[in-house]
């Protein structure tokens, strides 16, 4: 059984509106949900402003933990603990929040009230429990280290896991074991030869980054494998190159695999918000493990999005001209699955990079979008696209020489996605850190579900999810196209479509939860059910080990 923690509001569309709960879901698969009410709610002294982020830790005893923030009477940033009152309970409905708490108030040098998102604990080789947690200490965004004997009693380690004096307020941090060679999960108290760790952090409001060290469990030290400025979160590597915040990993023991998800919030109206009932939703989750580099994070769709797959088209060996653009037809695509990969022959009319574009590739984008001829690319995918084509969304690369070597760079251009006013329809752009050289071909996986696009580049070194809002997707059918306006032509070595079928997302219905697990039942489509039991400033709230 997975069991989803999120931040939700049971009082009005708006996530800032009101005093949050936990929302709590139930899964057999990762696909299909069950909405099982809230599992915490802000009526205690120490949490009665709200219920805000935090995380679910499994102990070796049985125990099941919660660590959260809550906003107390004084409007104070303050961490508590929950226990499942009954962990043989499949459904784990009730959560206890002793009276003791706060287990942590807030330390007299954090700055600007911003306290909060404590992480997944761990267990040291020392036998102690420790969790990271986000803080303004003396005006410097910091990530800190508690350590506890017993879950309740914490002492803060004298110096921080990582600060960043650029940005004061760090947010929603997560802190995790990978395996330095292969795919599989690994334990978040994994540690020791053969282990890295990743630190991800979060803008308040805006991007997730994150950098891959090694960690000292002794000093609780983190110390960053890439050259460069350790100390700016900003020069780090991205989660996603579009619009995802707040991202949350945990180790998923049966499938020996670690999942992220995060929070992908609306780009409509406030008005769209009250009209629809709801506002924000949450990705794909996505399986992700350390590419062969040591430096860089792979993510991929995890395999149960899969079983939703049904009708399906290929288009095998076919060569895109200059200028050209070819139709996959045959199957509806507003919940849909592609998968493609690029054959690229030549590369000998790759433009030359301008090296200011490294530190910008969203503004490269702007200025070189996927109507504008290049050497090697634009090529890519149409999505979204209304018969007219006044409305559609592409996603495509562009290569340049670079130095000796060669840069991939990946779009998700919003600017003709919808003719609604009062959409914000951006440009999103991140560069693909593979050897094209060598490859020869460039793959991409796009998910697409009505108003979400989720595209994997480069086998999931880079990601990019948007959110769209077509007019004609309302009441037609979307269109779906490959095309290439560089100099050369690309060939298409393999294509594979599939139409997806409708998920049960947050049903609450009690003959549904009476069938998990497993759920065998009709991704995401509709998004408004998953979404009205909206997540938080901090998206993901769980970890189900």
């Amino acid at each position: 059984m997975y069991h989803f923690f999120y931040q939700y509001n049971p009082h009005d569309p708006l996530f800032g509106a009101g005093k949050l709960s936990w929302g709590h879901s139930v899964s057999g698969d990762l696909v299909n949900w069950a909405f099982l009410g809230t599992a915490l709610d802000p009526t205690s002294s120490f949490d009665v402003g709200g219920c805000w982020s935090g995380s679910t830790t499994a102990m070796p005893d049985g125990r099941l933990a919660i660590l959260y923030t809550g906003r107390d009477a004084n409007e104070l940033q303050v961490q508590n603990v929950a226990f499942a009152k009954n962990p043989s309970d499949l459904l784990l409905r009730e959560w206890d929040k002793p009276s003791f708490n706060p287990i942590i108030p807030q330390p007299a040098d954090v700055t600007g009230n911003n306290f909060r998102d404590p992480t997944t604990a761990w267990l040291g080789r020392d036998g102690l429990w420790r969790f990271a947690i986000a803080a303004e200490v003396d005006g410097v965004g910091s990530t800190v280290i508690y350590r506890s004997a017993d879950f309740v009693n914490w002492e803060r380690n004298a110096l921080p896991l990582h600060a960043s004096a650029g940005i004061p307020c760090w947010e929603c941090p997560d802190f995790f074991p990978v395996a330095e060679h292969g795919t599989e999960g690994l334990d978040t108290s994994a540690s020791g030869a053969g282990v890295r760790h990743v630190l991800k952090l979060s803008k308040a409001a805006d991007e997730d980054y994150y950098a891959v060290g090694r960690y000292d469990d002794e000093a609780d030290t983190f110390v960053l494998v890439e050259d460069g400025e350790q100390a700016d979160v900003r020069n780090w590597r991205r989660i996603d190159h579009g619009h995802l915040f707040a991202a949350k990993s945990f180790f998923d023991a049966r499938r020996k695999r670690r999942v992220l998800w995060a929070w992908v919030d609306e780009m409509d109206s406030r008005s769209d918000d009250f009209a629809k009932g709801w506002t924000g939703i949450q990705s794909f989750p996505r399986a992700l493990w350390l590419d062969t580099d040591g430096k860089q994070l792979v993510q991929w769709p995890v395999e149960e999005i899969e079983t939703l797959r049904r009708k399906q088209v290929t288009l095998l060996g076919a060569v895109v001209g200059s200028g050209g653009l070819h139709e996959i037809a045959g199957i509806e695509t507003l919940q849909a699955d592609v998968e493609v990969v690029f054959e690229i022959p030549n590369l000998k009319e790759a433009e030359q990079l301008d090296p200011k574009w490294l530190q910008d590739p969203q503004k490269l984008c702007a200025e070189k979008g996927a109507t504008v001829q290049g050497g090697v690319g634009p090529f890519g995918l149409i999505v979204m696209a209304s018969g007219d084509m006044r409305e559609q969304t592409t996603i495509f690369f562009r290569v340049f020489k670079h130095d000796d070597a060669y840069k991939v760079l990946m779009c998700t251009d919003l600017t003709r996605s919808s003719t609604k006013e009062g959409v914000h329809k951006p440009i999103y752009a991140g560069f693909v850190d593979m050897d094209v050289e060598k490859d020869k071909s460039i793959s991409l996986r796009t998910l697409i579900d009505h108003s979400v696009i989720e595209s994997f580049g480069g086998g999931g070194r880079t990601c990019i999810t948007a959110r769209v809002y077509p007019e004609h997707a309302v009441t037609g059918s979307s269109h779906l196209y490959v095309f290439n306006n560089g100099l050369d032509a690309v060939k298409v070595s393999k294509l594979e479509a599939w139409e997806l079928a409708t998920a049960s997302v947050n049903v609450e219905d009690d003959g549904l939860v009476a069938l998990l697990p497993p759920l065998v039942v009709p991704i995401l489509s509709d998004d408004a059910e998953w979404a009205h039991h909206q997540p938080s400033s901090c998206g993901v709230k769980h970890d189900f080990e």
